[in-house]
């Protein structure tokens, strides 16, 4: 698998996101998975607030949450089936603003891939909208699939078997993440520009229809909430 950072002019807040893309990348491979990250997105959308007081911020960050409580460091939130701290809200390289997430980053994958597809001639081709976010008990930031479009976002393996003939109950390989995971890392956190990355070769399922909640896992079936739920008793 290769994953290239493609670095770019700066994305300004209302810029046209296709025509953005297609200057960049004058041609996509068959079998390409295009990496966007979510910040370009909402600019295009006009998520952004101006930053007034940290009581802005707090509202916004409540607004935008479908559940938060407030910890040490930052707002410990759910949002879209996904826990992340302040519900996606961005200050880094925003020119002074807060940055929302985007409003449906499946449905904007769904849409881009279907104008990529016309424009570079192909018919294998992903789209995946990328954020960070912290993992407990780990320092740092990897990626995470906001939404994605044209493959499958996991691979399972349960009934399957393994090297020596026993039978998988649980394991499954969460896809989009993992591919998220590696475009964050060569597209950077900082100064880099790179916005956009194009993964090439990835062990992907191509398909025409994605599956939105394959990757959610209910609260109260997620296996780590019982050590947490001791921690807090």
């Amino acid at each position: 698998m290769n994953v290239l950072p493609i670095k770019t002019a700066v994305f300004s807040e209302g810029d046209n996101l296709f025509a953005f893309i297609t200057t960049h990348l004058k041609s996509l491979a068959e079998g390409s998975v295009l990496v966007v990250t979510s910040k370009i997105v909402s600019l295009a959308e006009g998520r952004t607030e101006k930053i007034i007081d940290e009581n802005t911020k707090i509202a916004l960050i409540l607004k935008e949450s479908d559940d938060a409580i407030p910890t040490k460091y930052a707002w410990l939130t759910v949002k879209d089936g996904v826990l992340m701290a302040s519900a996606g809200i961005d200050e880094s390289n925003a020119n002074g603003k807060l940055i929302m997430l985007p409003k449906d980053s499946f449905a904007v994958a769904r849409q881009l891939r279907k104008a990529l597809k016309q424009h570079y001639g192909v018919s294998r081709l992903g789209v995946l909208i990328t954020d960070s976010r912290t993992l407990p008990l780990r320092a740092g930031v990897m990626g995470v699939a906001l939404g994605y479009a044209g493959f499958k976002g996991i691979k399972d393996y349960r009934g399957k078997k393994d090297l020596f003939g026993r039978p998988f109950h649980f394991s499954r390989v969460d896809v989009a993440d993992s591919l998220a995971t590696s475009a964050v890392l060569v597209m950077g956190e900082g100064s880099e520009q790179c916005p956009l990355a194009v993964i090439t070769e990835a062990p992907v399922v191509y398909c025409e229809r994605v599956q939105r909640k394959e990757l959610f896992i209910e609260l109260t079936e997620d296996m780590y909430r019982p050590y947490f739920d001791h921690l807090s008793s």
